[in-house]
Order: C-alpha cells, then structure tokens, then sequence
C-alpha cells in the first residue's frame, strides 16, 4: 500500500525538540518497514531453500540414529558387559530415545519404538532417584556426629557460588518478563491507538456524510485506503493519514499541539517494536546458530548460513555412519563406549 503524504511535521525547520524526535522515529519506523517488507519477501525463498539442503540430510541422521538405536538395545540385551560399560550404554541409549521420541522425520512404528524407550529410562529413573532419597534419608546421621566435617569457609564459598547462580536465574527471569511485558504493553497500545486513530479518519472522510459527488468519490477512496490499512493493523500508515487529513483541514502553518506529539509518539513507539517484533520473529524462524539483529545480517548472510550448516551436518552423518559400522559387533561397541562416548 502506498500513500505519498508531505506533511509538515516531515520538513526541516524550525521544529520544536519533541517534533524533531517525531521526525526520528518516523523515518525508523520507514526503514523498519522496508526491511519488514525486504525479510517477508525472503522468508518463502529461504524456507524453501533450507527445506531442499537440511531436511534430507537431517532425515537420514534421524534414521542413522534410530538404527543406532536398536542396534545398542539389541546388543545391551543379548550380550554381557561389566557394570561401567551397562551404565554407558543405558546412557546412550536414553539419550538417542530423548532425541528421537519427538521426530518427524521416522515412521510411526519407529516412532512408538523410540517412545517406548525413552518411557523405559524415564520410568528407570524416577525409581532410582526415590530409591537413593530412601535410602538418603535411612541413613541420615545426626547433626552432630558431622560437625566437626565442617568447613565454614568452604561453607561460605558455596553459599556465595549458589546466590550468584541464583541471582544471574533471577536477572535473566527478570529481563525476559520485562521484554514480554513491554512487548505486551506495545501490542495492546497498538491496538487501541489503532482503533482510535480509525474513527478519527472515519469521522473527518465518511462518504456519506459529503453533498459534492467529486469529494464524495475522493472521500470514498480514502475511506477504503483507511480501511484496508485498519485490516491490516497498519497504524503507521493510518497515523500519517491523520495528520494529513487534520493538517487539510486549516492547521497546515501550524505545529502539532503537545498533546497531540505526545500521543504521535507513544504510538509509533509501540508500531516500531511490533515492527522490530516481527523482524525477530521471521529471522528467529531461520534458526541461525548466532542471533542475530536484522541490521546485522543481510539476506545473502542467511543463505551463508545455511550452507554451513550442510556442511557441518554432513560431516556429522559421516561420523555417525562410523559408529554405526562399529555397533554391529559387540568388539565395536566396547571400543567406541571406551574412547566416544
């Protein structure tokens, strides 16, 4: 949707400070919506493309590590192995079931097989965590009989150790609920302003409200402009309409009341972080290794990106074959529980 407006508040001048700042975020909230617009276009073409270069290669990983898989609970069950060895296969194993038992990419009867297992380490662990808790609390000894074990200045270091751990969970609980609070608080600003916003322009260019045909039909298309920008949520654009349209009407020579700068900008703060929202969102949904700020990467960098991964990934499943070769005999196994895993 284009919609071409000089308006005052745009012109270099003798503005006042609020108004300048207006100006600022005006031109943000353009560039932000260019690279919305530039990121959107992409995201269909980049989808598409790390469908065609990962989704092959991470099918056959699944695949290589169901085989793995069975193969090491088949060879658990029907072989012997000391206690060390038991303990680093049973880790193994639950640790490929955890992977699998959400994947997409097996069939269902793979997928039942791997849920399976993975309930089996769950449950297995549960038991023996209340088992060592019983046995825990059994043999429990006074508080006296390990007095004198007591290290106050060990005892100290810990303490401080733990209140840190705690204190940088607690920042980081703290930044994220702020950062959901804020964007809360944007989205149910936007929606309010958008409405209001709308019933002004409605108010000021209803066609049916205008005597003269040829206003009438100038009205009536700017009615549908606004509506469509409405169904969009495109407040930015509606906004601008505004002061058009009230500038329009007498106050061209004027600037805008504080009032009036006041609401313009809480507004469009809360447009450009949904704008910035978005543009997260779409670059969050490439899964980059590193997060990255939209106007720190451009569209070739993902693409980059993406090859890299291939890349990486396919050396994985070169290991991975390896091990495979290895599990099929039990000779193969203890080497690989010996010096891999």
């Amino acid at each position: 949707m284009s919609f071409d407006l000089k308006v005052t508040i745009k012109k270099k001048g003798d503005v006042s400070g609020p108004q300048k700042k207006l100006n600022v975020l005006i031109e943000k909230i353009e560039q932000q919506k260019t690279m919305l617009a530039a990121w959107q276009n992409a995201e269909t073409q980049i989808q598409h493309y790390t469908r065609q270069k990962l989704l092959p290669l991470y099918h056959e990983l699944h695949e290589l590590w169901f085989q793995q898989l069975t193969q090491l609970w088949n060879v658990l069950h029907q072989h012997e192995f000391s206690k060390a060895e038991i303990a680093k296969l049973d880790e193994k194993i639950a640790q490929l079931a955890k992977h699998l038992k959400h994947s997409q990419m097996l069939n269902a009867e793979q997928l039942k097989q791997a849920i399976q297992i993975d309930t089996f380490y769950r449950q297995h662990a549960e038991h023996n965590q209340r088992k060592a808790q019983k046995e825990v609390s059994a043999h429990a000894e006074p508080i006296q009989n390990t007095a004198h074990d007591f290290d106050p200045e060990d005892a100290a270091e810990d303490d401080f150790e733990r209140y840190a751990a705690d204190q940088q969970q607690a920042r980081e609980q703290a930044k994220q609920l702020r950062q959901q609070q804020k964007r809360e608080q944007a989205e149910q600003m936007a929606a309010q302003s958008l409405k209001t916003v709308y019933l002004k322009i409605a108010a000021i260019i209803h066609p049916d409200r205008e005597q003269n045909e040829t206003k009438r039909v100038e009205k009536t298309e700017l009615f549908q402009q606004a509506s469509q920008a409405y169904e969009q949520q495109d407040l930015f654009y509606l906004l601008k309409m505004q002061l058009q349209l009230e500038q329009n009407k007498g106050a061209t020579s004027k600037e805008l009341s504080s009032e009036q700068v006041k609401f313009y900008k809480l507004a469009l703060d809360a447009q450009s972080q949904q704008l910035e929202s978005q543009i997260d969102d779409i670059l969050n949904s490439f899964q980059l290794v590193k997060k990255l700020k939209a106007d720190q990467v451009h569209i070739s960098d993902v693409y980059k990106a993406i090859d890299t991964d291939a890349t990486e990934l396919k050396q994985h499943l070169k290991w991975e074959k390896d091990c495979l070769k290895h599990m099929k005999k039990v000779s193969g196994v203890k080497m690989l529980l010996e010096n891999l895993y």
